[in-house]
């Protein structure tokens, strides 16, 4: 155990030290989470670490032009959410969700921005020379335990803590669907499925969780993204 740790810390100095000699202020763990610089090596915990401070968290999509209405507390028995948002397609998001109104935690709706900025948006304009115009999802905020179980751990979306993702439309009218392009077969479809694995991949680096069709069967046909407090360790989940 001790050798991890001390891996660990060094992983951490080199980390530091890089970011410093760089002048890359996101890879640095003590600066300023800062929406509009590109993506570093403290990004995702410093998004995590936004739940619990809505000022703060509303304060950076405001500065970075994201557009939002700030919605009431909600409770619904052990379930509920103080924080949570609703985007306002426009401003500096050009890409809108489908359904439209979707009500999400906060720090949720800003790592999408970045998501949608520094992740999405290249991967359609390299895979298709198009714009990402919409994502569509299966919803945020539900009043239920993991799995829909009947007992056990609440899930993330009982305080809008997550969001299932289920698909892209494109400027040229390309539809881009996790249960149907995950698994690419034929030039098409390879070239869809290489952009899933993309933005995959890419929102590992913002969120806390993010579970893809090759983490279980209930996956088949969504990503789902989350923002969950793991304490001090702050492991991160990336399947």
């Amino acid at each position: 155990m001790a050798w991890a740790v001390a891996l660990l810390l060094l992983g951490t100095l080199a980390l530091v030290a890089w970011g410093t000699l760089r002048g890359r202020p996101q890879d640095l763990p003590w600066t300023p989470l800062d929406l509009g610089q590109p993506i570093g090596a403290f990004t995702g915990r410093k998004l995590t670490a936004l739940a619990g401070d809505a000022p703060a968290c509303r304060g950076l999509l405001t500065q970075s032009g994201v557009r939002y209405t700030a919605l009431p507390t909600r409770r619904d028995g052990q379930c509920g959410y103080d924080d949570a948002v609703r985007l306002i397609e426009g401003g500096a998001r050009k890409v809108a969700l489908s359904p439209a109104g979707i009500g999400i935690a906060c720090p949720i709706a800003a790592a999408l921005a970045m998501w949608e900025w520094d992740v999405v948006s290249p991967a359609a304009r390299r895979h298709f020379d198009a714009q990402v115009v919409r994502v569509d999802h299966f919803g945020s905020y539900s009043c239920r335990r993991l799995y829909g179980r009947d007992a056990g751990a609440w899930s993330e979306h009982a305080s809008a803590n997550a969001i299932d993702i289920a698909g892209f439309r494109l400027s040229d009218g390309t539809r881009i669907s996790v249960a149907r392009d995950w698994q690419g077969s034929g030039t098409d479809r390879e070239t869809k499925a290489a952009f899933l694995r993309e933005v995959r991949d890419g929102a590992c680096r913002l969120f806390a969780t993010v579970l893809s069709p090759d983490y279980n069967a209930a996956h088949h046909d969504h990503f789902h993204f989350d923002q969950a407090e793991r304490g001090a360790a702050g492991w991160r989940a990336c399947r």
